[in-house]
């Protein structure tokens, strides 16, 4: 984590106007405890380091996430990174740190060599076998880094966002006294006579239904329909159906006259919308 710079401390030394006020507020409780025993007034020859008191606020977790919030901050590409405003800007705040806290700056100093060297790369003239072949994008393993450093941390706020134990919420337990006594139910008649009730309505409900197949011929009902046609001049389409028999029967029954309007064998005609429809033979000349 990279610390932020500390705000001056003014230390209080013992027996100035300011450390009597100080020595006044201190409760029976002490300064602090050494060894169980409360500290009720602090010794002359205390040493306070300067680092102390220094705030320290997590802002990046490593140069991976300085170097991804620079380039979002930015709203530069991540695959076409411009290496010069980038390590400027990524210079500029490891020259803070390095001031202030050398060996958290330590690694920081390493991903600035990196990027000065992938910049030193792509200034250098390119050799006319390099051009023949195209050769590799010196960012192509900092750009990798990045996105799966960014992925993996974009995975970890997602787990971070579940719920978890003892955080979000707590595991309740509740104590049942089980009794010794085996306590029975208690049934009346009443109860014994509406079981049965129910178990006669289920058995009711349970009904087996047997499909058996028919044997319908197109064919033959093609035959039955010119047979009535041969007798009658015109006759209505409704009365060619046998409704008695069944929708099995009236499907088979107008297959058959569509195949026989296929074949051409009879007519199908109406005057206007609306109106009646009427079937007969088809005209065929002598």
């Amino acid at each position: 984590m990279l610390p932020e710079p500390a705000a001056d401390v003014i230390p209080v030394t013992p027996g100035t106007p300011a450390g009597a006020e100080a020595e006044a507020t201190v409760d029976a409780s002490g300064f602090a405890r050494l060894y169980g025993e409360p500290l009720l007034k602090l010794p002359n020859d205390l040493y306070i380091p300067p680092d102390a008191l220094e705030v320290f606020l997590d802002a990046f977790e490593g140069p991976l996430d300085l170097l991804l919030y620079l380039i979002r901050k930015q709203n530069f590409n991540i695959l076409d990174i411009p290496m010069a405003q980038l390590t400027l800007q990524y210079l500029k705040y490891v020259d803070q740190i390095r001031k202030s806290n050398l060996e958290l700056a330590a690694e920081y100093l390493l991903m600035a060599a990196m990027l000065i060297e992938i910049k030193s790369r792509m200034l250098l003239p390119q050799r006319q076998s390099d051009l023949d072949i195209e050769a590799d994008d010196p960012r192509a393993e900092l750009v990798r880094r990045l996105l799966d450093y960014e992925q993996i941390k974009l995975a970890a706020f997602d787990l971070n966002a579940l719920p978890q134990l003892d955080r979000d919420f707590v595991r309740t337990q509740i104590h049942i006294e089980q009794s010794l006594v085996t306590v029975l139910p208690d049934v009346a008649p009443v109860d014994l006579q509406q079981a049965w009730l129910d178990v006669m309505k289920r058995a009711r409900l349970t009904q087996h239904h047997k499909i058996s197949r028919e044997e319908l011929s197109v064919r033959e009902h093609m035959t039955g329909i010119l047979r009535r046609l041969q007798s009658t001049r015109f006759v209505e389409f409704a009365d060619l159906f046998d409704v008695a028999g069944g929708v099995p029967v009236v499907v088979v029954n107008f297959v058959a006259l569509l195949e026989l309007a296929k074949e051409t064998l009879i007519e199908i005609t109406q005057a206007e919308p609306f109106a009646p429809i009427y079937v007969r033979l088809a005209y065929s000349p002598a």
